[in-house]
């Protein structure tokens, strides 16, 4: 199973490492680690760097966007994405910060979702050492 964070970037962040990634990606890594005697530290950073979500409105916004669809469900604070048809299960958990996605497969439909509702995502997996724009990601699948 893989865990993805998503971030909301402010535009001059995403334009200074749209061409390196990896460095953004480093960056989140080392505030995600963090002890927690440097929490203060990591948060005036990362508070820098994203574009909080709000997260009531975000969560009341997927849910009326996609309760009729079949494969779709939500429980509690949890969105999920069952779709046997296209092998994937996929639950997506919407916080103040950052979008926590659980997929057991290598693509979820909630990455498609998701570009379409924000711009500027920028996605990491620090326990496989995955990250990529969002809407880039999606370029490519094309």
């Amino acid at each position: 199973m893989k865990v993805y964070y998503i971030f909301k970037l402010k535009d001059e962040f995403v334009n200074l490492y749209s061409d390196t990634p990896s460095v953004l990606y480093n960056i989140l890594k080392t505030i995600f680690y963090l002890d927690k005697e440097e929490i203060e530290y990591g948060y005036n950073l990362f508070t820098q760097l994203i574009i909080p979500f709000n997260k009531s409105e975000f969560d009341k916004e997927l849910f009326i966007d996609l309760h009729q669809d079949i494969p779709y469900s939500k429980r509690k604070d949890t969105h999920y994405i069952n779709n046997l048809y296209l092998n994937e299960v996929s639950r997506l958990n919407v916080g103040n910060y950052y979008l926590k996605l659980e997929v057991e497969q290598n693509f979820s439909s909630f990455f498609k979702i998701l570009n379409r509702k924000s711009n500027n995502l920028f996605v990491c997996c620090f326990k496989k050492t995955d990250f990529f724009f969002l809407e880039d990601y999606l370029l490519d699948k094309i």
